[in-house]
């Protein structure tokens, strides 16, 4: 795969033959960029990120990746409700030294030992984001990963997955124009 840690070639899919959602589709993505997709809804980028985490197979063409993780727009779907986040995260990844990334996600520690349904959206979905940064992947995929913060928490959590950028690449799901302006290397859009 060289040295890119997402290659999509000529992706063909369609959920019908009569309408392909991708034709000829093809994308790169290096460790340190960050590229915005950008569309209406329906368009495919949803169906995208379940076509590179192997839960739809392509028609035609080819998807290479590297190791990923991955944070969806609804934060409850994410989370079991009956375990503590701290025995979610622990599950799939080592928690050693959190506490800095913690305190720059805006958390504290009674956070991760709540259940899931008892704190805000915009809570939970920094816990989301800080499970996906812990398991320190190449690839990070976020679809609308800010949508259930707040402008200055968009803000500052967008700003600390730029800083992490030295050891991943990052393919963001985004209807916010200016946020995909201000952190993409590149804006692909889907129409």
């Amino acid at each position: 795969m060289s040295q890119n840690i997402l290659e999509i070639e000529n992706l063909e899919f369609g959920y019908s033959h009569e309408k392909k959602i991708f034709n000829n589709f093809s994308l790169t993505l290096k460790r340190g960029e960050i590229k915005a997709i950008v569309g209406p809804s329906g368009v495919g980028k949803s169906t995208l990120f379940e076509l590179i985490l192997g839960r739809l197979k392509p028609q035609k063409g080819t998807i290479q990746v590297a190791a990923l993780s991955q944070v969806f727009q609804d934060p409850y779907s994410s989370f079991h409700p009956t375990y503590t986040i701290r025995e979610q995260i622990k599950d799939v990844v080592s928690i050693d030294g959190y506490e800095n990334l913690l305190f720059q996600m805006g958390l504290e520690e009674s956070h991760l030992d709540t259940l899931p349904h008892k704190l805000s959206g915009g809570q939970l979905q920094r816990c989301s984001i800080l499970r996906a940064l812990l398991m320190k992947p190449q690839l990070l995929l976020l679809d609308e990963p800010t949508s259930a913060l707040d402008n200055l928490n968009q803000l500052d959590i967008m700003k600390l997955i730029v800083e992490h950028l030295d050891g991943m690449g990052v393919l963001l799901i985004t209807h916010d124009q200016n946020l995909a302006q201000w952190c993409a290397n590149e804006i692909v859009v889907l129409t």
